[in-house]
């Protein structure tokens, strides 16, 4: 709560009882063991809520491509439907005109998606585009996880939104989140959630913060793009790719060491450093994070957390903003991914376009010795359609070193289009594609350098 010079405005300090301390604790470490707290199962390190997407999965996985291309169509539809005809139930419904009132370029964007599914679904068309690798990937691999990811998020997700605990952490990592990266200090549970669960989790998670009132658009943006990063499960998955499993130990510090670094910086630079601290429909919620006269840190912490987890409506509202949530994904974020995640791998699959694009990075590669520098040049922007493509590429790749860089460098550039940069393009966060692509040409160029002068001691 903002403090004036003379302080005029006192709080008041309160008593609370062992019931109200649990109001705040109980939900909060239920969400920290659903959503944060890894894991081994089956040799596997997971999170509960990957877990339960996982097995939802492949319980539903032979109807679950029907109902995703279900949920594009209507949403494609829905729109048009919106835009022709302007009907009173969605324009007096705050939901459905939050998701259907839309500009013409996601109208368009929404076609495409539903188009590139319905073609996929049904392998309509040209080959090129619903093959394995370019519309298949993303219908029946991607989009299946995500679709199953997304209910339970939004399910889950608020016994660590609206039960205290970002308050209670806001207030306590503030001096280090404010300096460091000039962002509140509850953002750093959006990178948490992110480190060992999802990035889409932590983007889900920004998202609803930002609409609710909590960050600014450069806030938001800034989270999303620097702090909403690959989750540990997806780090191993890419190092055993490359067939270097058991160097992860150097290889995970060296992505802290790199993320580190990077939000440090970009929040200092353009496009990010220009984003408006402006909130979202102007509508801002004070987040505490100022010490009233009379508290320690800790003592405000607390009462914040307690009051936020004594607003609770009840379960009634918990299930019905849980479902409201899963269904805003479906319906707004799956077409997008689907248009640019498939436009995406198709140009990656089926022409140069990405590895002529990395030929400004040759000399970078060559200047530090790297083995197999044209082939690693190569790989590096096309990391901006989908995560895995340059370990995929690198794992034929006869240098360790150099594949060591690639499998770094392709999980710290971040915000690449067929998961995360599309869900932060389906939100409400004010990041445009062309946002997204110099933020990913920055990131590369803050972390390279810095990649392969840690592989150049470790190899």
């Amino acid at each position: 709560m903002k403090m004036t010079e003379n302080n005029q405005q006192i709080i008041k300090k309160r008593n609370f009882t062992l019931g109200d301390y649990m109001k705040f604790i109980l939900p909060s470490l239920i969400g920290v063991l659903l959503l944060m707290f890894p894991f081994k199962y089956n040799g596997e390190t997971t999170i509960l809520v990957a877990l339960l997407a996982d097995l939802a999965t492949g319980l539903f996985e032979a109807s679950l491509p029907g109902a995703i291309v279900f949920f594009i169509g209507l949403t494609a539809f829905g729109t048009v439907f919106y835009k022709l005809f302007r009907p009173n139930f969605i324009k007096n419904n705050k939901f459905l005109e939050s998701v259907f009132n839309v500009s013409f370029s996601w109208v368009i964007i929404r076609i495409v998606g539903f188009i590139l599914a319905l073609m996929t679904l049904f392998q309509l068309g040209p080959e090129m585009i619903w093959s394995e690798n370019t519309g298949g990937l993303i219908l029946f691999d991607l989009l299946t996880s995500l679709f199953t990811m997304f209910f339970f998020a939004g399910f889950l997700l608020p016994f660590l939104t609206d039960f205290g605990l970002l308050e209670f952490v806001g207030v306590l990592l503030t001096p280090i989140m404010r300096p460091l990266f000039k962002l509140p200090g509850r953002s750093s549970i959006d990178c948490v959630a992110s480190w060992v669960g999802d990035g889409t989790i932590g983007v889900t998670l920004t998202n609803g913060q930002y609409v609710q009132g909590y960050y600014t658009s450069r806030e938001a943006s800034v989270i999303s793009t620097t702090f909403s990063a690959v989750s540990i499960t997806f780090c191993l998955i890419v190092l055993r790719q490359v067939d270097l499993a058991h160097l992860f130990a150097p290889y995970y510090l060296t992505i802290l060491l790199v993320g580190f670094v990077s939000a440090i910086i970009m929040p200092r630079i353009p496009p990010l450093s220009r984003k408006p601290d402006t909130y979202y429909s102007n509508k801002s919620k004070n987040a505490g994070e100022d010490i009233p006269e009379g508290f320690t840190n800790i003592e405000w912490a607390t009462q914040l957390a307690i009051e936020k987890a004594e607003s609770f409506n009840g379960p009634f509202s918990f299930i019905n903003n849980g479902f409201l949530t899963g269904l805003d994904m479906w319906l707004g974020v799956l077409p997008v991914i689907m248009a640019f995640g498939g436009i995406a791998v198709i140009i990656a699959e089926y022409s140069n376009f990405f590895q002529i694009l990395g030929m400004p990075f040759y000399p970078i590669f060559k200047v530090f010795n790297v083995p197999e520098a044209l082939e690693a040049s190569q790989t590096v922007i096309i990391g901006f359609s989908d995560m895995f493509l340059p370990s995929v590429l690198a794992s034929s790749l006869q240098s360790e070193m150099t594949k060591f860089i690639i499998a770094t460098l392709s999980v710290t550039q971040l915000v690449y289009l067929s998961e995360a940069g599309a869900v932060i393009l389906g939100s409400e966060i004010p990041i445009s594609i062309l946002d997204m692509f110099i933020i990913f040409i920055e990131r590369t160029l803050i972390s390279l350098p810095i990649i392969i002068i840690v592989a150049k001691f470790i190899f």
